[in-house]
């Protein structure tokens, strides 16, 4: 867990209550004038209430310049951000013609797939001229091509379980997965942390729902041992399944799943587990094969294992892979495989095409490089921006890193500033973080070269002066170092 500085904190729930004060003082007076130069809305009730529209209008909009920045290029190591302006204090903002070169440090392109590649993009384009950019059409119906079927044997050959069924959306694989696998009388136990298509995924199901601290086996255990004590609310009945879902990189905070922890705990109490590797499958492990190859877990202890193809292959979509049995199963009961349309087969292309690079099956060994290149640049960009003093979350192989930024007033100065130095960032706040956890995500990627990095480090350590979010002190440099170690000789 982050623990904040006192200080910081007070400062930040100060700022935020100026904000506060501030906007219910100019909504007060805008009822005012409301009053007489009132519009006829005909009986209809406000479609947007309540804080969330407060925040919104009084809150967000006022640096929303900092966010949804169009691009107008493929998501490289670098790329083309479209300049824009705004006449009515960011209330809109419009686009112009200029675009700013920029390096990017907030796209999921882990290993570089998303731009043009020697192996990938030409099969891509031959599947584009042979099958078009879309079924038109759900898997059951006409959706299914012979992509669809080399994809899900693909899939399920590289995370290492028996089947696998792909979605043409990365959210709607848990959003939708969720209520198909569980419902009433089941148990969902979820980390705190969780994405929220889980989240949303497990409320839809009708399960009852029960949250254990953030990558805490030991808490895990308790909360396991007390409902299967309870049992079923008011019937204490046993429950009739119970799950467990943890993340296997976490996307806000840059950690990595206590997954062999976990596991034991489940066997223990004989609860199933569903694992998210949204972030982590083809970005850590020896062959790209996620945490469960990292941390030495044997896929058979996973019950469930959930990815998407939107980061490390550069594509989109998602995957579910486990047992015949299950497969089987959602086959004939998701809704996202029943209803929705297939996944494109040029992305479907993209996604086989890209894991033969990492395994190697291209006839190259890019693959290992792309592995071997990301996980230097991550494990170097964490060590680097820790040493000038940041508070980097996460852990050593991920290459999601998010800098604490806190005070609201530092969102979009530390973003400006870095794209006024041709650095392209993303900063993060409420409500997809707690109030006062404000951060910068950086995502590294196996396209940035070292002297991509070290000139982002230049850029953000200046603006981390700038603004003040070097929470800790910095280490001496080493000729610094050695500088003191001679004169004391």
């Amino acid at each position: 867990m982050i623990a904040i500085p006192y200080l910081t904190a007070l400062t930040t729930y100060f700022s935020y209550g100026l904000l506060f004060a501030f906007g219910q003082f100019r909504d007060f007076f805008r009822k005012f004038f409301d009053f007489f130069n009132s519009t006829n809305f005909h009986g209809y009730a406000p479609i947007c209430l309540g804080l969330e529209d407060f925040y919104i209008r009084r809150l967000y909009l006022r640096i929303q310049d900092c966010f949804g920045r169009p691009i107008s290029s493929a998501p490289d190591a670098w790329f083309d951000v479209v300049e824009r302006y705004s006449n009515d204090n960011n209330k809109t903002l419009k686009r112009t013609t200029k675009v700013s070169r920029c390096l990017n440090l907030g796209s999921y392109n882990y290993l570089g797939f998303a731009a043009a590649d020697e192996y990938c993009t030409p099969r891509v384009v031959e599947t584009l001229n042979k099958y078009s950019p879309s079924t038109c059409s759900s898997r059951v119906d006409g959706g299914t091509t012979l992509l669809h079927n080399e994809l899900e044997e693909c899939v399920a050959n590289f995370v290492q379980k028996p089947a696998a069924i792909v979605f043409g959306m990365g959210y709607v694989t848990n959003s939708a997965i969720l209520p198909v696998l569980m419902g009433k009388g089941s148990l969902i136990i979820s980390d705190s942390l969780n994405h929220n298509s889980i989240v949303n995924g497990a409320r839809g199901s009708g399960a009852t729902i029960r949250v254990f601290q953030h990558n805490t086996p030991s808490h895990l255990e308790d909360v396991l041992r007390e409902q299967i004590a309870e049992g079923q609310p008011r019937t204490h009945r046993p429950w009739k399944k119970i799950v467990v879902i943890v993340e296997g990189i976490y996307s806000m905070e840059g950690e990595i799943c206590k997954l062999p922890e976990i596991i034991a705990v489940c066997k223990k109490y004989k609860a199933y587990t569903y694992l998210d590797e949204a972030h982590s499958i083809g970005a850590v492990g020896k062959t790209g094969r996620g945490v469960c190859e990292l941390l030495g877990v044997d896929t058979a202890d996973v019950d469930i294992m959930m990815g998407t193809f939107t980061k490390s292959f550069g594509s989109c979509g998602g995957y579910i892979a486990g047992s015949k049995e299950l497969i089987k199963y959602l086959k004939y009961t998701c809704p996202a495989h029943l209803y929705a349309t297939s996944i494109s087969p040029p992305a479907a292309q993209q996604i086989i095409s890209s894991i033969k690079v990492i395994l190697g099956e291209d006839g190259s060994n890019r693959g290992a490089q792309k592995l071997s290149q990301i996980r230097e640049n991550s494990n170097f960009f964490r060590s680097e921006l820790q040493k000038m003093g940041f508070e980097v979350l996460g852990d050593n192989d991920s290459p999601v890193m998010p800098i604490m930024l806190y005070n609201p007033a530092k969102i979009p100065a530390f973003s400006r500033e870095c794209l006024k130095q041709n650095v392209a960032v993303v900063t993060v706040a409420f409500p997809a973080t707690p109030l006062l956890l404000a951060r910068a995500r950086i995502c590294i990627s196996a396209s940035h070269s070292r002297e991509d990095l070290t000139k982002a480090l230049k850029v953000i350590s200046r603006v981390g002066d700038l603004v003040g979010i070097k929470y800790f002190p910095a280490e001496p440099q080493k000729q610094q170092q050695e500088g003191k170690t001679l004169k004391f000789d």
